[in-house]
C-alpha cells in the first residue's frame, strides 16, 4: 500500500514539474528573445550570448515537451488502419509500437550518455556562455530517460486494456470531421 501511494505521489509530482517546467522554459525563450530584440532594434546592442541561451532553453523545451506528448497521446500517429482490428490485435499493435519506440528511446538515451560523459571529461565550454557544456546538453539523456518512462506508462495502460493504442487523440477522425463541417 506504501509503496503504490509512493508511486502516485511520484507521478503526480512528475506530471506537475514537467508541465511547469514546460512553461517555465517557454517564458524563459520568450524573455530572452524579446530583450534581445528589444536591445538590438532600440538600442543597437545585443547580447552575444541570448541565441545560445534561447537555442538550449529551446532543446530542453523539445525534450521535455515530447515526454509530455507521450503522456497525453498527442504525437501524431496515423491510426486509421489499426482501427480496423479488433481490440485485441489493436492492443498488441499498440504493444509492438510502444516497445519499438521504448527501444529507440533506449539507444538515443545510451548514446547521449555516452556523449554527455565525453564533454565532461574533456571539460568544454559553451561557445557563448560561460558554463561547461554538457551541463547544458545534460537534458538529452535526462529527456530520453523521461521519454522512456512516459513510454512505460503508456505500455501499461495498453497491458491493462485501459488503451489500445499510444495515441489516445483521433486526428484523422478530427481532420475528416472539420472538413465535413
Amino acid at each position: 500500500m506504501q509503496q503504490v501511494k509512493l508511486k502516485d505521489m511520484f507521478e503526480k509530482f512528475l506530471n506537475k514539474f514537467e508541465e511547469m517546467f514546460i512553461a517555465a522554459l517557454l517564458a524563459a525563450m520568450t524573455l530572452v528573445t524579446f530583450s534581445q530584440v528589444v536591445s538590438r532594434y532600440i538600442f543597437n546592442a545585443g547580447a552575444v550570448w541570448a541565441l545560445e541561451l534561447t537555442t538550449f532553453l529551446f532543446a530542453w523545451l523539445i525534450l521535455f515537451g515530447a515526454s509530455y506528448c507521450v503522456k497525453i497521446g498527442a504525437h501524431i500517429g496515423i491510426d486509421m488502419l489499426a482501427k480496423q482490428f479488433s481490440k485485441k490485435t489493436q492492443q498488441i499493435l499498440g504493444l509492438l509500437s510502444v516497445s519499438l519506440c521504448s527501444v529507440f528511446a533506449i539507444i538515443l538515451f545510451i548514446g547521449s550518455y555516452q556523449y554527455i560523459s565525453t564533454l565532461y571529461q574533456m571539460g568544454i565550454e559553451a561557445e557563448d556562455l560561460p558554463i561547461s557544456e554538457w551541463k547544458l546538453k545534460i537534458i538529452l539523456p535526462i529527456g530520453f530517460a523521461l521519454i522512456l518512462f512516459r513510454l512505460i506508462q503508456v505500455g501499461v495502460q495498453i497491458y491493462k486494456k485501459n488503451q489500445y493504442s499510444m495515441h489516445v487523440a483521433t486526428e484523422v477522425k478530427e481532420a475528416l470531421d472539420t472538413l465535413k463541417d
